[in-house]
């Protein structure tokens, strides 16, 4: 099975990628399931409807089909996910169904209503989202630029990957 860790943050110096890089440190430990860390920033997508080339268009989808679960590490701007990743999620369809996903948001609320924006999303993909969530905030879970998350959070994680795991592979059983 192979999940992966996306980051939906473009921004430069954004903080998603040290997150998404813990969230892979400890999903690797894991056995059995092949994690992949992915930065939406890689594919230089374009806006949705902006652009004929469609390269990188192919290459994100291909990448999406491949998976079989999700871990969003998405950033709250705004009171919602990012412009970047809502886009990454608009211009892969069909390869999103049946699928599972799991988050850990980001932002001085811990990203919480970037979550619920994303849940929505999800869910309007045919992507089921499990239950156990962290929520990174950037007040206590930094130390000044340094990401230095609170010991509890590794716990959290471990719960939203055994819920992602089991429910991915139950997933796999559904024909699109």
């Amino acid at each position: 099975m192979k999940i992966g860790i996306i980051v939906g943050s473009t921004r430069e110096g954004n903080v998603g990628k040290a997150i998404g890089e813990w969230v892979y440190q400890q999903a690797k430990l894991r056995k059995d399931v092949d994690y992949q860390l992915i930065e939406v920033s890689k594919f230089k997508l374009p806006m949705l409807g902006e652009s004929s080339e469609k390269s990188g268009i192919e290459n994100w989808n291909q990448t999406i089909r491949a998976l079989d679960g999700f871990v969003f590490v998405a950033a709250e701007y705004n009171h919602s996910i990012t412009g970047s990743l809502k886009n990454a999620l608009d211009l892969a369809f069909d390869p999103w169904f049946n699928k599972a996903a799991g988050m850990v948001s980001y932002g001085y609320a811990g990203g919480a209503r970037a979550a619920e924006h994303l849940r929505g999303i999800l869910g309007a993909l045919g992507v089921a989202d499990v239950q156990q969530h962290v929520l990174i905030n950037l007040n206590s879970d930094f130390d000044k630029q340094t990401f230095k998350p609170a010991s509890y959070q590794t716990g959290l994680l471990t719960k939203l990957l055994d819920q992602l795991e089991r429910w991915s592979k139950g997933l796999k059983s559904v024909k699109n």
